[in-house]
């Protein structure tokens, strides 16, 4: 087995950053779109505490994981990528085994696996089979075993991949809720564009070296060289085009479909309305203007720092 290291900086293995408390934090992974097994699994395995790095240190809440494996795994739920195989047991006989594994007394094991259910909207399934359930709502299934001794950071491993779209809204839904109560939310996924309009952080690991990380918008600042903007007009094409080429902050000035425009900006959010109501005053019969998605924008940042990599 290779080296697993958290914090360590060596030749092979660099993973150093922090993670803000009630943020929600995803890991992108370079090699992931070209081949299985770089790691990311690994990491996730190390920061649950339920496997030892060969190499550097792990640290949450000024406790070394290694040291306090079990004060770790108290606070910390894990959802793996892999739901497993669970034979004749129902959605309460899941959630009640693993709550019993967590030290739930038995006399509040039904009172939390109800509010789980409905937190995951499986309070009408509860007595289904589990090997008959959707993979969607195998996945609500297992987020909610994660959830059932009220962990702070929640560990979650590719938790939208096989999923259709209805799913992944629902989960996304559900991620959203889990941050409202106060969640550290960690997650692992090669899937930029589905994750990162709901993620405050993200972080790019390439070749076992941590690439860039920091806020969504930062990092898309930081590779990009600024913030997308869309501008939309019904007509005067080649004079919007012109106008935006002379205020200050605007690059790289495009036009898809006829239409639609797409410009670098790198002023904030007041210069930002400026640009908009100097387009106005101008006559610029303007249909939408506005920031592109992250998801775009991640994915852009994403393939320049990963262009010419080859798998590991």
């Amino acid at each position: 087995m290779g080296d697993r290291c958290v914090g360590y900086d060596t030749s092979q293995w660099d993973y150093v950053f922090d993670v803000r408390y009630k943020s929600v934090y995803q890991l992108g992974w370079a090699s992931t779109f070209a081949t299985i097994g770089a790691g990311k699994t690994t990491l996730i395995r190390i920061l649950a505490a339920l496997l030892a790095p060969t190499r550097g240190e792990v640290w949450f809440d000024g406790e070394e994981v290694v040291r306090q494996p079990a004060l770790i795994q108290r606070k910390v739920g894990y959802m793996p990528d892999f739901f497993g195989v669970y034979p004749d047991l129902t959605a309460v006989e899941y959630l009640e085994f693993y709550a019993g594994i967590h030290g739930i007394p038995r006399k509040k094991q039904a009172s939390t696996v109800n509010d789980l259910l409905e937190l995951v909207d499986l309070s009408s399934r509860r007595d289904a089979n589990v090997e008959t359930l959707s993979r969607g709502m195998k996945q609500r299934l297992c987020l909610a075993r994660a959830l059932v001794h009220d962990p702070e950071i929640l560990l979650l491993d590719e938790p939208a991949s096989g999923l259709d779209p209805r799913a992944r809204v629902e989960l996304r839904e559900l991620l959203r809720t889990l941050q409202g109560m106060g969640k550290t939310i960690i997650i692992s996924s090669h899937i930029l564009l589905e994750l990162a309009e709901m993620c405050t952080d993200i972080a790019i690991i390439q070749g076992g070296q941590l690439v860039v990380s920091g806020d969504v918008e930062h990092v898309t600042r930081r590779i990009g060289g600024g913030r997308q903007i869309e501008i939309r007009v019904l007509e005067r094409v080649p004079e919007t085009t012109a106008l935006l080429k002379e205020i200050e902050g605007i690059n790289n000035v495009t036009s898809e479909n006829g239409d639609l425009l797409q410009a670098e900006f790198t002023g904030d959010d007041r210069a930002l309305h400026s640009v908009l109501a100097r387009l106005i005053t101008e006559g610029i019969p303007v249909v939408s203007f506005a920031p592109r998605s992250s998801g775009g924008r991640l994915e852009e940042v994403f393939m320049s720092i990963t262009e010419g990599s080859s798998p590991s």
